[in-house]
């Protein structure tokens, strides 16, 4: 019963998540990286601390003060900065391609720090997921776009280590206490570097990138998570987090029906192959 709700929980977050990098493709159109990734960190902080001072939640233990800096290095600051950095090289839908690795990364850092053991067997179908997204980004990859390949490896890398250790906390603390905290904890940094990055011309940002700012802040930092995270606590880090090879699929439809990218045969190729490993991978969590 846990496990199945654990996947009902976690296909929610994956379904909001699917979203996050066209509209970050959207958004950073008229608004630079680093204002977006302060300011939907300071839009959801704000979510999080209404939400913690209505239902009265205690402040985190000291010894947890540790583990809710790394998931907002990884997920608060890391992912959303990184990730749209790279959309200045590449398009949404080459980007969403590479979140086919973040199961095999959010796995690994589960094994590491959710003391999680899968069957070997579960690591093949990993590998041979990652391979597939890794084989796309060498064969798509020109000298222009090699650095936005790059820029969303290190993404995903620091995407898989907030995931995992997320949800580890999640177990003791709850997943949307998580998030909230994680978004509180740079909440003055953030403020302030959001300040300093403002648009010189107001007038000149377009109602596609607020609309991509409100989904980003809204859905990918702070409902996305709330279902994520229960997900992986429920269900298990590594079994859950290959849900996330449902997302490139979800993501490249988005891409293609709302902001009209083109969509290769390869990227078609690879993200059914990563989503045909999600089942094997699945079997052996």
């Amino acid at each position: 019963m846990r496990g199945n709700a654990g996947w009902g929980s976690g296909l929610l977050g994956v379904m909001i998540f699917s979203g996050s990098l066209p509209a970050t493709r959207v958004a950073v159109v008229d608004l630079s990286p680093v204002f977006l990734t302060a300011t939907r960190a300071v839009i959801a902080a704000g979510l999080g601390a209404l939400f913690l001072a209505a239902l009265r939640q205690p402040r985190p233990a000291r010894g947890d003060l540790l583990s809710l800096a790394t998931v907002s290095l990884g997920v608060v600051v890391g992912f959303p900065l990184l990730s749209g950095l790279a959309l200045q090289h590449i398009t949404s839908a080459h980007s969403i391609v590479f979140i086919g690795l973040l199961p095999l990364a959010t796995a690994i850092f589960g094994v590491l720090r959710g003391g999680e053991r899968p069957q070997p067997a579960f690591w093949i179908f990993s590998v041979l997921g990652a391979a597939a997204v890794a084989g796309f980004a060498l064969d798509r990859s020109d000298g222009g776009a090699i650095t936005g390949d790059l820029l969303m490896v290190a993404a995903v890398l620091l995407c898989g280590l907030g995931y995992a250790e997320g949800a580890a906390l999640s177990r003791r603390i709850g997943g949307w206490q998580v998030i909230s905290w994680a978004l509180i904890l740079p909440m003055p940094l953030m403020l302030a570097i959001a300040a300093a990055t403002m648009p010189g011309n107001w007038g000149a940002v377009g109602a596609s990138a607020w609309i991509g700012l409100f989904y980003v802040s809204v859905f990918s930092m702070m409902l996305g998570f709330v279902f994520w995270y229960r997900g992986l606590a429920l269900g298990g880090i590594a079994s859950v987090g290959q849900l996330q090879l449902l997302q490139p699929f979800m993501g490249l439809v988005l891409a293609w029906s709302l902001l009209g990218e083109p969509v290769a045969w390869t990227m078609v190729a690879s993200t059914l192959v990563v989503i045909l490993c999600v089942v094997g991978a699945k079997r052996f969590a």
